[in-house]
């Protein structure tokens, strides 16, 4: 059942037998096998690729339940020292897969090297349940009586610019120039974006306009890190940038954002998993870390 779940997670019976310490025509062996005593084919092979039956992806999901209560069993008889290991799957939103989650997931794989790894990104909220995913790491702790959700750090957001924007518009001092400048607003929102900002008349809500906006955090990073314009994220995304001077914090005496969080969700079935508790202290650990 293991080496049926690690050929589809992998996608070939090479990559497979390599992570499970087996020789591909062994693990070929050990899933026909599997195929003969269930009487159906759970595999299509060709040259090029693989792909799932409908009886496998029937399979596939229950022995991914199998397996998961396997590994939970193993957690709750094993001390607190166990050490972790196996497949990790974490789901992430585009941004702060990028950068943040490029430097950090490294960095955890050297920590745990018998820890595994499969990072998908969508900026879509998911159902871990269905999708079969460990963790998710969003900045919206909502969730449903099936989940349970670990705060991993508290943050807020940052007005930027790159240093070729500023040197070729300027750097606005106040929410009056902000009007003049090129702002690349998040689009896609139930309600337009504004960015509180501090004025002699209290906090205004200044409401960010240019030649350009974008639904997806990755790309507004972006677009702000090529020059294009100036944008509103939080520091979770784009910490890494200012440190290296890939981009320019402004109007940091006059942006009044709120405290955000960042937050992990995990299926109730799966929180005690050493593996999963060894993710959700070395992010914490590494976000405080890396974020001051």
């Amino acid at each position: 059942m293991k080496a049926f779940v690690r050929v589809v997670d992998l996608g070939s019976f090479a990559r497979a037998a390599e992570d499970l310490r087996v020789t591909p025509s062994a693990l070929s062996k050990l899933v026909s096998r599997l195929e003969d005593r269930l009487g159906v084919r759970l595999l299509t092979r060709t040259t090029r690729r693989l792909a799932l039956t409908s009886e496998g992806s029937l399979f596939l999901e229950r022995a991914r339940e199998v397996l998961e209560l396997i590994d939970l069993a193993e957690a709750d008889v094993s001390s607190s020292r166990a050490k972790p290991k196996g497949f990790l799957r974490v789901n992430s939103s585009t941004g702060f897969a990028r950068q943040t989650l490029l430097h950090a997931v490294p960095e955890f794989l050297r920590r745990y090297p018998e820890v595994s790894v499969d990072l998908t990104l969508t900026d879509r909220l998911i159902d871990p349940v269905a999708e079969q995913v460990d963790v998710v790491i969003r900045g919206s702790p909502t969730s449903g009586s099936d989940m349970v959700v670990r705060q991993l750090a508290e943050g807020r957001r940052l007005i930027c610019a790159a240093p070729s924007y500023l040197a070729r518009a300027g750097t606005p001092r106040s929410a009056a120039e902000l009007s003049d400048h090129n702002c690349i607003p998040l689009s896609g929102q139930s309600a337009p974006t504004t960015w509180p900002l501090a004025s002699e008349d209290g906090v205004v809500r200044f409401l960010p306009s240019g030649n350009f906006s974008c639904d997806n955090v990755g790309m507004l990073f972006d677009l702000a890190v090529e020059g294009h314009g100036i944008v509103r994220l939080a520091d979770f995304v784009v910490v890494q940038a200012v440190r290296e001077g890939r981009l320019i914090e402004i109007l940091a005496d006059i942006n009044r954002s709120d405290s955000i969080s960042l937050w992990a969700l995990m299926p109730k079935g799966r929180f005690r998993s050493p593996r999963v508790q060894a993710f959700l202290d070395f992010m914490e650990g590494w976000l405080g870390a890396n974020r001051e």
